[in-house]
């Protein structure tokens, strides 16, 4: 054969071999690899532990890799399969196997938004949570009120409730149960800032004695105006050292907040928690309480009122009363309601 023809055939499969490799590379590095439509994108889910088979086997199953080859390429040349990493993924139309094996070998999770409110328990909040990220709700509710872990803040079991302030969050998917309990305490704190702790302050209470309170508030009514005249009630009877006899207390203490009338045997189940039969605040939140109704007691109105009672026309308001003979005419109204209601317990 000719040299000039050797080289003219070299030279052609050379050119072949360069345009092959361009296209390979282009399908790699530019073309879409997955089934996703344009303008739409999916949330990968990668659990902890989990390996490349087991990545794979959540795209399949799917029904997202358009392109199995061009993927498994890529995460070979990325050492991907060795650097699998949990957390939760936003997957896009127009990503190509490059953009896609070098997203998930990044870590650069997508956070998940939790949202919780009008929660009364952690066990409740536990089983809440865990709808939103990986870990179960034993294991949430573990971290809630592992003592050793509240002891770091200075707080017990009882006091839980209090660092879970209602509200919607930002969190990482595959955080652990310790991470998700670190980080609302670290909102609890920001939302006690300066301002807030001087109005405790003013009130001759810690931040924890105000959500104590509080959450007796909020289980007494979800009118604004009314809680503020209840907070001021309860701080009123705080100040002489009279039993704040709240019976949302004593619904706590049985264990049921279905209660709609307490009795007076009921008033006294011997409970740390009833205020029937014990001075001061309970041990603890009896519910995790929303962020506006630990503001109305901060913000309680300036009264010298001791006792309110429900109004008996069912409208969830409450008439106050600065005497007890005041009072004892509003509860007798209101049990003559209840009795015309058939509403015994």
């Amino acid at each position: 054969m000719k040299p000039q023809k050797l080289i003219l055939i070299i030279g052609s499969l050379l050119a072949v071999a360069v345009l092959t490799s361009f296209l390979l590379l282009r399908r790699y590095v530019a073309s879409p690899v997955l089934n996703i439509p344009e303008g739409k994108s999916e949330l990968l889910f990668i659990p902890t532990g989990a390996d490349y088979d087991d990545v794979k086997l959540l795209l399949n199953s799917k029904n997202l890799l358009a392109d199995e080859q061009a993927f498994d390429v890529v995460a070979s040349l990325l050492s991907y399969p060795a650097n699998v990493r949990s957390g939760c993924y936003e997957l896009r139309h127009n990503l190509s196997a490059k953009s896609l094996v070098s997203l998930l070998r990044s870590g650069c999770q997508k956070p998940v938004n939790v949202t919780f409110n009008n929660v009364r328990s952690v066990e409740a909040l536990a089983g809440l949570v865990a709808k939103y990220v990986e870990a179960d709700s034993v294991s949430l509710l573990r971290a809630m009120t592992d003592p050793d872990a509240l002891a770091q803040w200075d707080l017990k079991p009882a006091d839980a409730p209090a660092i879970f302030l209602p509200d919607s969050y930002q969190v990482w998917w595959d955080a652990s149960p310790e991470a998700f309990v670190q980080r609302m305490h670290k909102e609890y704190t920001r939302f006690w800032n300066d301002a807030r702790k001087h109005k405790a302050d003013s009130l001759a209470l810690t931040p924890l004695q105000v959500s104590i309170l509080a959450s007796i508030v909020e289980e007494e009514s979800n009118n604004a105006g009314d809680q503020r005249k209840i907070a001021s009630v309860y701080l009123n009877r705080l100040r002489i050292r009279m039993p704040l006899q709240a019976c949302p207390t004593v619904k706590y203490a049985i264990g049921d907040f279905t209660i709609r009338r307490v009795t007076n045997a009921d008033a006294q189940v011997q409970s740390p928690y009833n205020t029937y039969l014990h001075q001061g605040l309970p041990p603890g939140p009896i519910r995790i309480t929303s962020k506006r109704v630990i503001d109305a007691v901060l913000n309680a109105d300036d009264t010298d009122y001791l006792y309110f009672c429900a109004r008996p026309d069912g409208s969830g308001l409450h008439d106050f009363a600065r005497t007890l003979a005041q009072h004892q005419r509003n509860a007798n109204k209101y049990h003559k309601a209840l009795n015309q209601r058939k509403i015994f317990r």
